[in-house]
């Protein structure tokens, strides 16, 4: 019988062959560290609802969704006939257009914190800002992050020790930006407080995913959040919220609606762009307007005190039009409903083949994000998610032979995880469902087979 490494060469060798091609060109062949796949990467080479095909003509259940940012599923039509429609009059004007007006007016009608909002080209440029802006309006350095929360790779938040090291992981970042962040451990009021409280002076903002550690892999606790507004109001810190995953996922306004908690500052990305590039860094006026040129100057002389904010890229009229469309399809809350609705549906029934099977494991989730836990014994209540509250009990570290088997053997039975996660969208159907659980039900089986559980 061959084995899931065997049965993925074999059946996909059109992915091989490009891989190939590719590993000539880019480090290890791949363009995003998310794709980095051993042997090789699934190439796609089409997409349409829940469903992608491969370069070797298999169809396959998508649960990575554009790395999140597909709400509505690949090739929504209101998306796809604004986006051409605004093609055939132009792709790039270098100048103002009413189509980021319509964009901006969607995103601070459904965003509670959006007072005012500057668009960007990712998240990760979002991110960037949102700490600049803040450094500058406190006038202080510091920037206070929750271990193991992600908010892109720019250099303000790259770099932390495990809780076992003493050395941040951080090559090639000037010791400089390590010495201006704080990490502490999330959910840890105590450490929250103690930090705030002796060294607030010389924090300028808090960061933190919507909900939490690698979008709710480990959930925020929500009396943790709320505490976190209530300290960083009192001692003058900036709160962020990084809403680049869970940004109109969680709820139309983003886990900041969910939560009603609102933060001084918001970034957001991928769902926010209905799919092309495109973020945003929205809040209070008062720090927005920091990017303002003052009346009366111009670009070239408006002075020292203001923070500068190019991009080529910015509120582009394509992903403008993506954009725009999509917010609005999403702003009634329906396509969230829908999704969220098929995610619980999903991990009840994948909780139930762990037990099925007697595999120790849990599928868990907030909204339509969900996290395969193999080897953690406790299951929500509910059989889906434990709501806003921390994990009873931290999943175990598996080897990465055990999760790129995972992920091989779903994609050997058409299903596509992200990671060891699963980004379930409005456009996931009950026939979705069923197949998924057969394959997951089919790949535990044949991990068992291999040892690998």
């Amino acid at each position: 019988m061959a084995t899931i490494l065997e049965r993925y060469v074999e059946s996909h060798p059109g992915s091989q062959r490009l891989h190939a091609r590719a590993s000539g060109l880019f480090p290890n062949g791949v363009t995003h560290d998310m794709r980095h796949t051993s042997p090789f990467p699934l190439y796609v080479q089409g997409a349409a609802g829940s469903r992608k095909t491969d370069v070797d003509g298999s169809e396959i259940i998508d649960y990575v969704m554009g790395h999140g940012a597909l709400l509505t599923g690949h090739q929504h039509p209101d998306i796809v006939a604004a986006v051409t429609a605004q093609a055939q009059r132009g792709t790039h004007y270098g100048a103002s257009h009413e189509l980021e007006i319509r964009w901006g007016e969607l995103v601070h009608r459904l965003v509670p914190s959006a007072e005012k909002l500057r668009f960007t080209s990712s998240g990760t440029e979002a991110t960037m800002m949102a700490l600049r802006l803040a450094r500058a309006f406190t006038g202080r350095e510091k920037v206070l992050r929750l271990y193991d929360n992600f908010h892109g790779w720019n250099d303000s938040v790259t770099g932390q020790p495990a809780p076992e090291e003493t050395v941040p992981r951080a090559p090639g970042l000037p010791r400089g930006f390590l010495d201006a962040s704080i990490v502490i451990p999330q959910n840890d009021i105590a450490a929250l407080e103690r930090t705030l409280r002796e060294d607030g002076g010389q924090i300028a903002a808090l960061i933190f995913e919507g909900t939490g550690a690698h979008w709710g892999t480990n959930p925020i606790d929500l009396d943790y959040v709320r505490r976190a507004r209530a300290l960083t109001a009192q001692l003058g810190v900036v709160l962020i919220f990084d809403e680049v995953i869970t940004g109109f996922r969680v709820a139309p306004g983003g886990a900041q609606e969910a939560y009603g908690i609102t933060p001084d500052m918001t970034t957001m990305a991928k769902i926010l762009a209905g799919g092309l590039p495109g973020g945003s860094v929205a809040g209070r006026a008062d720090i927005l307007d920091q990017i303002a040129i003052p009346d009366g100057a111009t670009r070239a002389n408006a002075g020292g005190a203001r923070i500068a904010h190019p991009g080529t890229f910015n509120a582009n009229p394509l992903s403008s039009a993506a954009g725009s469309a999509c917010m609005a399809l999403i702003a009634d809350g329906g396509h969230q409903q829908r999704a969220a609705a098929s995610a619980a549906a999903l991990a009840r029934a994948l909780n139930g083949v762990f037990r099925n099977e007697s595999v120790a494991g849990c599928v868990y989730g907030v909204s339509s994000m969900l996290h395969v836990a193999i080897g953690m014994e406790e299951q929500p209540p509910d059989g889906y998610s434990w709501g806003f509250t921390a994990l009873p009990v931290q999943p175990p570290r598996v080897s990465s032979a055990t999760e790129g088997a995972l992920r091989l053997g779903m994609l050997n039975e058409g299903a596509d995880l992200m990671a060891s996660g699963m980004m379930v969208s409005s456009a996931h159907t009950q026939d979705d469902t069923d197949r998924t659980v057969e394959a997951f039900r089919r790949t535990l089986r044949a991990m068992k087979t291999e040892s690998l559980l």
